[in-house]
């Protein structure tokens, strides 16, 4: 009835391709020809799920056909198998419902799903699935792990588990751009319609791919070797469904309920394999698209008649891409060393190379990933990636980013608190003159909750006012605090002010620069 639980098929590889694809071109910026990608990545996704669904199909009808001849031996598993159908088709139509939805509020009412006109909509996806009286994003997250929780416990191979339990996961990655997210945020949150409808499809896959394997699982408990007839089919196992240009496709064609006494004789197109190659196929993809790879298998059978089989499988040639951004910001300071995350999907990260390659800086490899230091400020740093695929270099991508000088850095007092802690005192308020006396200068840096980089403070004057009024300035001793100033801080009292201005800084980039702000201490 079924074949038994194995490694991960090729279908679901294509799919796992795709959706790594699908997320790659998430984190570029989106234009029209990407969002195109979408559709067509949508279409493939369709198709393969309408394929699911016919195979589930003709396993329910099987069941169907089981039960009415031993119904003793088969309830219990066609039971099992008619609930498999209901909790899928009810999620599954579910998420239908939900890619309408976030069309029409894109569109309108009269929103075709195949025909999406605002593509580019980034609000439809959010209102729908995370507005915060009507959202389905917190339903969808309970659905998903209630039918996951269902399905697992119906299957016993591990293998299995493993890629349906990944499949439908909702866990949310560790990234700096993911604190504080939820799944449906992450997943849902300023998506364009494109992408939402092409993600949403992907999970319909991924149902429709959980029921099939439970049906699977569940015949495997029927003894039906006393039922089946005997079926030879021909097969096609790729190692991808997707391959980059340049890159090799490589695929094992097989006949399955084959003696093993006997090869069959493979023929692609009308070009027969060697015996040696086993069954194994490989070219080389240089040119872009859909294609498919079709062919024929012969058997000799008993009584000296050919058994044939025909096979066909498609695959898609795409372009060679490469996922970059800047891990603290969306452009590089010059003479500053820019941490930069450079990754290729399906492509481990020892096989990437990377460096700029129009003059401006250096980037080079640390633990953590690449750090990007630019020279000129205002001329595009262009970075270019590379991997090693099947031992040759391929070049995956360029993107350039823009070059800006350091912003000015913001002068601080600072000291240590009661309990130990290093804090700053950025003025404005009461400062305690204990604290005020116990430190030795001031400090200055940006720290604005993306970048922390530390400045060498030069120089800065104190100024002062006295009892007419008169301002009275004192010039420090590089960072720290003269000894005249520490004097005029010994006079305060409670609720004087004076102020630190003209601070002179160098930063890493090596640019001295005279700041702008000046701090306000107040004596507390």
């Amino acid at each position: 009835m079924a074949a038994a639980n194995g490694p991960e098929t090729p279908r679901q590889k294509m799919i796992n391709l795709m959706y790594i694809v699908l997320m790659a071109m998430l984190a570029l910026n989106v234009s029209s020809d990407v969002l195109q990608g979408f559709s067509l990545v949508d279409e493939s996704l369709n198709r393969s799920t309408s394929n699911s669904t016919t195979q589930n199909e003709s396993l329910y009808d099987d069941f169907d056909f089981y039960m009415a001849k031993n119904p003793e031996k088969v309830k219990m598993w066609f039971d099992k198998a008619q609930h498999v159908k209901a909790i899928s088709d009810s999620l599954f139509d579910f998420v239908d419902e939900l890619k309408l939805r976030i069309v029409q509020e894109a569109d309108g009412e009269d929103a075709d799903m195949k025909n999406i006109s605002n593509k580019e909509d980034l609000e439809a996806a959010s209102f729908v699935m995370l507005s915060p009286r009507t959202g389905q994003g917190q339903r969808l997250f309970e659905g998903i792990n209630h039918y996951k929780e269902e399905i697992l416990g119906m299957i016993t191979d591990t293998v299995q588990r493993r890629i349906i339990s990944s499949n439908l996961s909702t866990e949310v990655p560790q990234r700096p751009t993911t604190l504080g997210k939820n799944w449906q945020e992450y997943i849902f949150e300023n998506t364009p319609v494109a992408a939402a409808v092409t993600l949403l499809t992907k999970l319909q896959n991924d149902i429709r791919y959980a029921e099939g394997e439970v049906l699977h699982t569940l015949a495997n408990n029927i003894d039906v070797g006393d039922l089946r007839v005997n079926q030879v089919n021909a097969y096609v196992i790729p190692n991808s469904q997707n391959i980059v240009r340049g890159g090799k496709f490589t695929a094992d064609i097989i006949l399955a309920a084959v003696d093993s006494t006997q090869r069959p004789s493979i023929y692609i197109g009308d070009k027969k394999l060697l015996e040696e190659q086993n069954g194994h196929y490989e070219a080389i993809c240089n040119t872009t698209g859909e294609f498919t790879l079709s062919g024929y298998l012969e058997l000799p059978q008993g009584d000296g008649s050919i058994l044939r089989r025909d096979f066909s499988q498609p695959y898609t040639v795409v372009e060679p891409s490469a996922t970059i951004s800047a891990t603290m910001m969306n452009v590089l300071y010059a003479g500053y060393d820019n941490p930069v995350s450079i990754s290729v999907p399906g492509v481990p990260d020892q096989q990437i190379q990377a460096s700029i390659t129009n003059g401006n800086g250096t980037l080079k490899r640390v633990a953590e990933g690449f750090v990007a230091h630019p020279t000129k400020v205002g001329e595009d740093a262009v970075i270019t990636v590379t991997a090693n695929l099947e031992g040759r270099s391929q070049v995956m991508g360029e993107y350039a980013f823009r070059v800006r000088r350091l912003p000015d850095p913001t002068p601080f007092i600072e000291y240590t608190d009661d309990k130990g802690n290093t804090e700053r005192y950025r003025g404005g308020t009461g400062f305690p003159k204990a604290y005020l006396m116990g430190t030795e200068g001031i400090v200055a840096a940006i720290d604005d909750g993306l970048l922390n980089i530390g400045f060498e403070v030069l120089g800065f004057e104190t100024v002062f006012f006295d009892n007419m009024g008169n301002a009275v300035p004192e010039v420090s001793d590089g960072s720290k605090f003269s000894s005249r100033q520490r004097n005029l801080f010994r006079r305060l009292s409670r609720g004087k002010r004076f102020y630190i201005s003209r601070v002179r800084a160098i930063g890493p980039d090596g640019v001295e620069r005279l700041l702008p702000t000046s701090l306000e201490v107040i004596v507390n």
